[in-house]
């Protein structure tokens, strides 16, 4: 029996108590808006492979595009606050909460960090509005971890540009406005924005996925696309500005696999709380209460990990290794809880009725993506030895 009614039962630590009544609030919010608009839709939207544009409005009316920058029409929130958000989200799916990210910490921050004021004001209000929906064009066929490789190329052509190149595993791309494609010229890699109705660019979506199926990911390619002077980002030069753009994504993941984790959670534990065997609930057999307990125990070590990393970043002090920290342990861990959860449910878990197995191929992606497990060992071991492994 649960003896403290005051806490939810992922909560064993009064984790609550460390955010403030803003925080809570944009939990409530977002937390309503999946009750209410993804959870009764998401079994027909993943097992459809449908990405539900009609919601990006309604996201965006939340402040959700965009939440953590500043100014140009953008919500300006904290970065507690924007990973909480990209926490109750992922309950929800994590491509929904992939979308926002997509938009907002990879399309929107290339931009907000990198462009120039004209830049910023042309295209930051409309996509904090959800009317310009963004990409970010950096992973290719035969670059993924390995982005200093790309093969993608601008060449100068007079006062302007032209690309040429293939991409690949790009959210959004099919539907979006705008794409930030990423290029080596003559002078490094630097960063361009591409409306998407210019001649030689194609996005096709990648089907069919056994992973993220209510999300877009597509290959790009680009043919002879002509841009002018004005579309390169002017402060952006060599791989740290996606990198810092990545950056920000990888944050909200640290936060977002734990909704993922938790909701499989809390699916399993009243599954087992309902489920007789043997003429008492699963829950009543300590080889249930140890899975369950293991599973809470990563849950609240993930978000206090979270909330460290959180704010650390709102003081601005967090480094780059203290988000492969957060990367790598709780998409390792949020992915054992949903299979684990799974399992629990036995044969009805392999069902689009309840969460776990959904959640847990999704992180699949969600685990390789922003960096697989093997570049942040690397970049942790890289901090901790001194010496660079990767090559």
């Amino acid at each position: 029996m649960n003896d403290s009614h005051d806490l939810p039962n992922s909560d064993l630590l009064n984790i609550d108590s460390l955010f403030s009544a803003e925080e809570l609030a944009i939990r409530d919010k977002v937390r309503s808006f999946v009750d209410s608009t993804i959870r009764p839709n998401i079994a027909a939207w993943y097992e459809q492979a449908v990405f539900p544009v009609e919601i990006i409005k309604d996201m965006a009316g939340l402040g959700l595009l965009g939440m953590h920058l500043k100014g140009y029409g953008c919500p300006g929130r904290s970065a507690v606050e924007y990973g909480i958000a990209a926490m109750e989200l992922e309950a929800g799916d994590s491509g929904l909460r992939t979308f926002v990210s997509v938009q907002g910490s990879l399309a929107m921050s290339a931009i907000h960090k990198h462009g120039s004021e004209e830049q910023k004001n042309q295209w930051l209000p409309r996509m904090a509005a959800g009317d310009v929906v963004g990409c970010f064009g950096l992973t290719e066929p035969t670059a993924g971890s390995d982005p200093g490789s790309m093969k993608t190329f601008a060449r100068r052509d007079g006062d302007g540009w032209v690309i040429n190149g293939s991409k690949r595993w790009i959210g959004l791309a099919s539907i979006a406005g705008i794409a930030i494609v990423w290029a080596m010229t003559d002078d490094g890699v630097r960063g361009f924005i591409v409306p998407t109705d210019t001649p030689g660019f194609q996005a096709t979506p990648i089907e069919p996925k056994l992973s993220m199926r209510a999300s877009i990911q597509c290959d790009i390619e680009l043919t002879e696309v002509r841009l002018p002077a004005v579309a390169m980002l002017p402060n952006a030069k060599g791989l740290r500005g996606p990198f810092e753009c990545l950056n920000e994504a990888r944050y909200g993941i640290i936060w977002g696999a734990m909704g993922a984790a938790r909701d499989s959670y809390e699916a399993a534990l009243s599954y087992s709380q309902e489920r007789l065997q043997f003429d008492k609930p699963l829950a009543g057999y300590q080889l249930t209460q140890e899975k369950l307990v293991n599973m809470a125990l990563e849950i609240n070590k993930g978000m206090l990990l979270a909330l460290q990393i959180g704010r650390l970043k709102e003081a601005g002090e967090l480094k780059p290794h203290q988000i492969s920290v957060g990367k790598l342990n709780n998409c390792r861990e949020a992915i054992r809880i949903c299979r684990d959860a799974r399992a629990m449910l036995g044969g009805n878990g392999i069902t689009l009725g309840y969460s776990p197995l959904r959640h847990a191929n999704n992180l699949e992606s969600v685990r390789t993506y922003e960096g697989t497990d093997e570049v942040h060992t690397l970049i942790l071991g890289n901090h901790i030895t001194g010496i660079s492994a990767f090559r």
